[in-house]
C-alpha cells in the first residue's frame, strides 16, 4: 500500500501530529519506530530545525580566500551541504522520502518562510521528486491541526513563499560573503587577520544604533529654567507652570514653551507674580481611547521588554513554547495584528472556555475569567474591521490564546500568556473615556499652564485593573471655576538641563527595525510602515543577537550600544562610498519586494539580479577605497620597543606595530571593546603594563577591570587582581597546619603535591601557588554544595579515600532534599562525581491499587469489649 511521508520541523511537533491524526476519518494508530511513527498509510517524521545550508565558495571544507582577487562570488546556483550536527537526521529523512512505498510528501514544517526554507532545501538536497501538499497549522491544538489536515495546499499555492524564501536566504549569502571578505580584505591589507562580518539587514541595523551613539556623543547639555507656581482657589491648592503663550518652535529642537534660556528672565517672572493674584480660564474635553490591537510577535517582543525586561529572543522562546509545547497560543511567528473576518465563532468559544478558568490546578489568570463572561454576556464580539479583517491578514493572524487551559507554566510563560490573553480580552471592551482639564492661570500678562485627566468610564482599562488615571478615585487637580480668583502664595524657579536621546534599548530598537529607521510612536502608523521594516518578526531577535555575539554592540542592563567596533565598522562603509549597505530604508525595501514575492507579485529572478548587482558594488567600491587608504605612522614614542628595541610605531586603522620591518609586535588599539587612549598606549609600550583599567567587556557584554602586561613572546594578555577571597587562598599555602591531605590528581603523574584547606574549600597548592603547573582535573572542592557544608572530615575522605560518606540534606535546584555520595575522579576533565544511592523498588501496580482502594473502604467496627 503507498504512504505518504509528513515531515515537521521539529521532533515535538511529529509527535503532537501522531497524537492529533489519530482522529483523522480512516486513520489508524501510529506505531513508534524511534525516529518516525507509521501507520498504514502514513509515515511522520521531522528534521531538528535546518539541517543543510548554503555551500560556502570552493564547497564544503575548502579554505576562505580573503581577498579581492576572488571577489565577487555570483554564483548562478547555490550548492548545499549538510549540517554537520544533525547529518543522521538528514540521511534518515532521505531514506524516508525516498522509500519506494512512499508516494507522497507533505510539508507540515512550521507555517512560515523559515519552515518553508527548511522543507525545500531537504526535498532538493535528497534530489526527490514526488508530489508535495503543504499542512499549514495556525495552533498545535488536536481541533487545529485535523482542521488544516482537512484542507492541505497545494505545491503551487506554496511556491511564491517557497521563492521568497530562498531569495531571502541566497541574498544573505550574497551581501554577507562578499561584504564580509571586501571588508576584511581592506582590513587585513596591512597583515595579520581582522574578520569584518556585514550583512544585508545586520548592517543597516547597527548603522541605527551607531547614529543614536553619535548623537549622545555629540550632545552639549544646556541649563534651561522653570517657573512653577502655587495657587489656593476655593476647593483647594494646585500648580502651575509658566509657559509662552506666542511659543513657536522653529529651528530649535529643545525648544519648549515652558523653558526659558536666561536665569534673570526666569527670576524676573518669579519677582513680578509672587502673591499676586491670578484670574482663572479652564477648557474641558472628553477624550477617549481605543484598546490598543492585538499582538504580533514584534509588539509582543517590544510589550515584554519593557515590562519585564526579556530580550526579543526570549520573548519568541517563550511564546514557541507557549505554542507548541502548552498549545494555549496561536502561531507566534506572525506579522499580523487582526483576525480573519469568520473567525468570530472560534473567538466566541475559547472565551467560553476563560468564564470557568482560573481554578486551583491550571495556570488561567484568576480575575480574567469574569471579563471573558462579560464580554459574551454583553454581546461585545461581532465583526469588527479593527479587529477581523482578511485585508490584513496575509498566511498568519494575530497572536491569540487558543482557548485551552494552561495547567503548568513557569513564571516567564505565565508572563507572557497573561499579557496575549490580557488584551485578547480587552480588545473587545469598548474605549476608555476620560475628562481632559486645561487650566489657565493668568497673572497680568503671565500665563500658568495645568493639565489634569480624570479616568470617566475604565472601559478596557478595567481588564488590566484600573479604574483612574493615578490608581485612585480622587482627581489630581481640584476644581475652580471660570473667572474664578487663585491667589499665588509660592513660586520657585527651577533650573534644569536638556538630555541627550537616550541609547536604544531592545523595545525601541524592535519599533525603528520595524519602521525601516524610524523610531514609530504611533500604534496605526507603526503598523502600516512594518511591511517596509527591517527583517521579519521571526528574525529581528537573531539580527540583534548576531550583533552582540560579533561584538558590535553590547548589553549595558537594557540598554543597547554601539562599540568602537561597531562605529569604526559604519564609518568605513560611509568612507568608502557603501552607504547603501547601511541604509535602513534600502533593506526594508527588499524585505517589502519579498513580501510581494510571497504574494505572487513579483518574480524571483528580478530580486536576485537586483542583489547580484548590489554584491557586486560593494565589493568595487571597497576594492577603490582599499587601494586609496594609505598607512599612517604614529609620531615617535618616547620609549623604545618593548621585543626589539628599536623606536617608532606605525599606525594602521585598528592597530599599532613596530617600525622595524624585522620585529613582528603589534598590538591593537580596541581590547574586549574598549579602546585604549594614547596616554595608556604609551604606557603600555613604555612600560610592559598598564592598568588596572575599567571598562572591557566580555563576548556577553559584561564589564571587568584587567591590567594589560606585554608578555616576553611579545603579546598583550590581561592581568587580572585577586579577590580578597583569592588572596587568602594565596595565603594559606603559607602555613602547613592547613595541609588536608596529599593531592591524588597529582599523584597520578607521580608528583607529590599537597591539598590545602583554604576559607571557600580544598584546593590542591598548584592552582595557588604562582609559577606551578595546575593538576588536572583541577582538585579543588568546595566548602559548600548544594546548601551543605562538606566539612574536613569529609573532604579528607573525598581525596584520600576516593568518596565522602552518604551525605543527606543537600538540596537541588528546584529545593528538593536528596542524598548522595561525593566520588573524587583523577582521570578526565571533571573532578567531581555524583553517586546516588539506589532507587527504592516500586510496588507492583496491582498491590497499589489494593492498598488505594482499602484506604477508601469504610472502616471496620472496634471488636466488642470481653
Amino acid at each position: 500500500m503507498s504512504k505518504t511521508l509528513i515531515i515537521a520541523e521539529k521532533p515535538s511537533v511529529a509527535l503532537d501530529l501522531s497524537r492529533a491524526l489519530v482522529k483523522a476519518p480512516g486513520m489508524t494508530k501510529f506505531e513508534n519506530n524511534k525516529d518516525y511513527y507509521e501507520n498504514d498509510t502514513h509515515v511522520i517524521s521531522s528534521a531538528i530545525g535546518h539541517l543543510v545550508e548554503l555551500t560556502l565558495p570552493g564547497g564544503a571544507g575548502a579554505k576562505p580566500k580573503w581577498n579581492f582577487e576572488s571577489l565577487p562570488i555570483l554564483p548562478e546556483k547555490f550548492a548545499l551541504q549538510p549540517i554537520e550536527d544533525s547529518e543522521s537526521r538528514l540521511n534518515l529523512l532521505s531514506r524516508l522520502m525516498k522509500r519506494k512505498d512512499v508516494d507522497g510528501i507533505i510539508n507540515a514544517c512550521d507555517a512560515g518562510r523559515e519552515g518553508e526554507l527548511i522543507f525545500r532545501y531537504l526535498v532538493q538536497v535528497a534530489d526527490v521528486h514526488k508530489p508535495i501538499k503543504r499542512l499549514w497549522m495556525q495552533s498545535m491544538t488536536q481541533g487545529a491541526i485535523l482542521a488544516a489536515f482537512s484542507k492541505l495546499r497545494s505545491d503551487e499555492d506554496m511556491m511564491p513563499l517557497a521563492n521568497a524564501a530562498m531569495c531571502r536566504s541566497e541574498s544573505d549569502w550574497l551581501v554577507g560573503i562578499n561584504g564580509t571578505r571586501a571588508m576584511t580584505a581592506h582590513n587585513s591589507r596591512f597583515g595579520g587577520f581582522r574578520k569584518t562580518p556585514v550583512g544585508r539587514v545586520q548592517t543597516p541595523t547597527l548603522a541605527i544604533l551607531v547614529a543614536r551613539e553619535k548623537e549622545i556623543a555629540a550632545f552639549v547639555p544646556r541649563t534651561y529654567f522653570e517657573v512653577l507656581a502655587d495657587f489656593q482657589v476655593a476647593a483647594g491648592e494646585y500648580r502651575g507652570r509658566w509657559i509662552d503663550e506666542g511659543f513657536s518652535k522653529a529651528d530649535d529642537p529643545h525648544a519648549r514653551a515652558e523653558r526659558i534660556w536666561d536665569k534673570a528672565v526666569a527670576d524676573a517672572i518669579k519677582a513680578r507674580c509672587l502673591n499676586k493674584t491670578g484670574i482663572v480660564s479652564e477648557t474641558k474635553k472628553p477624550a477617549k481611547q481605543a484598546p490598543p490591537l492585538l499582538y504580533d510577535l514584534t509588539t509582543l517582543q517590544r510589550e515584554a521588554s519593557n515590562r519585564f525586561g526579556f530580550s526579543a529572543r526570549r520573548t519568541l522562546q517563550l511564546a514557541q513554547a507557549l505554542y507548541e509545547k502548552h498549545k494555549v497560543l496561536t502561531y507566534p511567528r506572525t506579522d499580523s495584528r487582526y483576525l480573519p473576518e469568520d473567525y468570530v465563532p472560534t473567538v466566541k468559544a475559547a472565551m467560553g472556555q476563560f468564564t470557568d478558568a482560573g481554578g486551583p490546578d491550571d495556570a488561567f489568570p484568576r480575575d480574567l475569567g469574569k471579563f471573558a463572561k462579560r464580554a459574551l454576556d454583553e454581546n461585545r464580539i461581532f465583526p469588527s474591521k479593527r479587529i477581523f479583517d482578511d485585508a490584513k491578514v496575509s498566511d498568519h493572524f494575530a497572536i491569540t490564546p487558543t482557548g485551552q487551559i494552561p495547567k503548568k507554566l513557569d513564571e516567564a510563560e505565565a508572563k507572557l500568556y497573561d499579557m496575549v490573553t490580557r488584551r485578547f480580552i480587552a480588545v473587545f471592551y469598548p474605549s476608555a473615556e476620560f475628562e481632559v482639564t486645561t487650566r489657565i492661570t493668568r497673572i497680568e500678562k503671565d500665563a500658568f499652564k495645568t493639565d489634569g485627566k480624570v479616568l470617566i468610564v475604565p472601559g478596557w482599562l478595567e481588564v488590566y485593573g484600573k479604574k483612574s488615571v493615578d490608581g485612585d478615585e480622587t482627581p489630581s487637580l481640584c476644581a475652580a471655576k471660570d473667572g474664578e480668583s487663585a491667589k499665588n502664595y509660592a513660586i520657585e524657579v527651577s533650573q534644569e538641563t536638556t538630555k541627550p536621546p537616550p541609547h536604544y534599548n531592545e523595545a525601541t530598537l524592535l519599533s525603528s527595525m520595524e519602521g525601516a529607521g524610524k523610531l514609530v510612536d504611533d500604534e496605526e502608523l507603526r503598523e502600516a510602515m512594518s511591511e517596509r521594516g527591517l527583517g521579519t518578526p521571526a528574525t529581528r531577535s537573531n539580527i540583534i543577537e548576531g550583533l552582540i555575539y560579533e561584538a558590535y554592540i553590547a548589553r549595558d542592563q537594557r540598554d543597547l550600544v554601539a562599540s568602537q567596533k561597531g562605529i569604526a565598522l559604519i564609518d568605513q562603509l560611509h568612507e568608502a562610498g557603501v552607504e547603501a549597505l547601511t541604509s535602513p530604508e534600502m533593506t526594508g525595501q527588499w524585505e517589502y519586494k519579498l513580501k510581494q514575492m510571497e504574494q505572487g507579485k513579483l518574480d524571483r529572478p528580478s530580486f536576485m539580479k537586483e542583489i547580484r548587482d548590489f554584491a557586486s558594488t560593494i565589493v568595487a567600491k571597497a576594492r577603490q577605497y582599499s587601494s586609496t587608504a594609505q598607512e599612517v605612522l604614529l609620531p615617535d614614542y618616547e620609549a623604545d620597543c618593548p621585543i626589539c628595541g628599536g623606536h617608532g610605531f606605525k599606525q594602521r586603522e585598528n592597530m599599532i606595530s613596530c617600525k622595524n620591518p624585522e620585529c613582528k609586535f603589534k598590538t591593537y588599539k580596541t581590547v574586549a571593546m574598549r579602546m585604549l587612549s594614547d596616554a595608556e598606549l604609551r604606557e603600555l609600550l613604555s612600560k610592559k603594563f598598564v592598568g588596572p583599567l575599567d571598562g572591557f567587556k566580555n563576548r556577553f557584554g559584561k564589564e571587568f577591570s584587567a591590567a594589560l602586561e606585554i608578555a616576553k613572546d611579545g603579546k598583550v594578555a590581561f592581568v587580572f587582581t585577586k579577590t580578597p577571597e583569592q588572596e587568602a587562598a594565596v595565603e594559606s599555602v603559607k602555613d602547613t597546619a592547613n595541609i588536608l591531605c596529599p593531592c591524588p590528581v597529582c599523584a597520578v603523574g607521580k608528583k607529590t603535591n599537597n591539598i590545602y584547606i583554604t576559607p571557600a574549600g580544598y584546593t590542591c597548592e598548584t592552582h595557588l601557588k604562582e609559577g606551578a603547573k595546575p593538576c588536572k582535573p583541577k582538585a579543588n572542592l568546595g566548602r559548600e554544595l548544594c546548601k551543605v557544608e562538606i566539612t574536613p572530615e569529609q573532604a579528607k575522605k573525598f581525596f584520600a579515600e576516593g568518596s565522602t560518606d552518604l551525605i543527606e540534606k543537600f538540596i537541588s535546584k528546584k529545593g528538593r532534599p536528596f542524598k548522595a555520595k561525593l566520588v573524587c575522579m583523577t582521570k578526565g576533565t571533571r573532578l567531581l562525581k555524583w553517586e546516588f544511592p539506589p532507587r527504592e523498588a516500586r510496588e507492583p501496580a496491582a498491590k497499589k491499587a489494593a492498598k488505594k482502594s482499602s484506604k477508601k473502604a469504610p472502616s471496620a467496627p472496634p471488636p466488642a469489649a470481653e
